[in-house]
């Protein structure tokens, strides 16, 4: 695992330094007017200042307070759901058309009856988030779960356990590298649709900054949320990745 981490990093890292590179030729060259596309250093020197700035790092709490609120419910509701299909014919059959009708709809079609039921502040954009997110989640435990042999549920409940005990022990522990995958999936989808929630419709948030930049004309102010989002991405997965390594201890697709 360490000996293959120096090249996957080293693969990782090429393709941003080629986008950067890229942003560099096409300012240095004029190939793109400084009013739409100013030069990357200036960008990051402006993200660095922004970082010192409490109203800047208020917006970006507020960012990930709901990203988080969304994706935390997303996973309640998506585990909880996707254990009860796997183990109930009636719930399987309530649930699942529910999920072939609305996994496919695209879930910022539904953002506007999010504001007018919940308003425009964190109720409506964590809703939005918590739909997006929920789907991927559920899938991937439900399929997890139906995956597992059903003898070791059996030795469960001939041991004495009862089903929901089984169902949490021994499905869910089993299920657990495809529950986590969908949770990974989950928790990108989640850093998307909240800055896009922001972009539509907030008066805070890195999307509301992006958005409030690009109508002042503020170029270098418009692309310091993006990549903050970007880098908020990048960390939040490696953290993850590190979550889902430690968990998965022992696991044969750990290995």
């Amino acid at each position: 695992m360490t000996q293959r981490a120096a090249p996957e990093l080293l693969l990782g890292i090429l393709p941003i330094a080629l986008i950067l590179a890229l942003w560099q030729a096409l300012t240095s060259f004029d190939m793109a007017p400084p009013a739409l596309l100013p030069p990357p250093m200036a960008v990051f020197r402006r993200l660095v200042e922004q970082l010192g700035n409490p109203i800047f790092l208020q917006h970006t709490f507020t960012t990930l307070l709901r990203l988080f609120a969304g994706f935390a419910i997303a996973c309640l509701v998506g585990v909880t759901l996707g254990l009860m299909a796997s183990s109930s014919r009636v719930a399987e059959s309530a649930i699942r058309p529910i999920v072939r009708v609305l996994a496919p709809v695209p879930k910022i079609a539904l953002y506007p009856a999010f504001i007018l039921i919940l308003g425009f502040d964190h109720a409506s954009k964590i809703a939005l988030v918590a739909a997006d997110a929920l789907f991927p989640i559920l899938l991937a435990t439900y399929q997890g779960a139906v995956s597992v042999e059903p003898k070791l549920v059996w030795s469960a409940l001939a041991a004495g356990t009862t089903r929901r005990k089984a169902l949490l022990t021994v499905v869910l522990r089993a299920a657990l590298p495809s529950v986590l995958t969908g949770c990974r999936i989950g928790l990108v989808i989640s850093c998307i649709v909240v800055f896009l929630a922001e972009m539509i419709s907030s008066t805070d948030g890195l999307g509301h900054l992006l958005v409030y930049a690009s109508r002042s004309f503020e170029t270098v102010d418009m692309y310091v949320p993006l990549i903050t989002i970007s880098l908020l991405g990048l960390s939040l997965n490696a953290g993850f990745n590190a979550l889902r390594r430690r968990l998965l201890a022992g696991y044969p697709e750990a290995e």
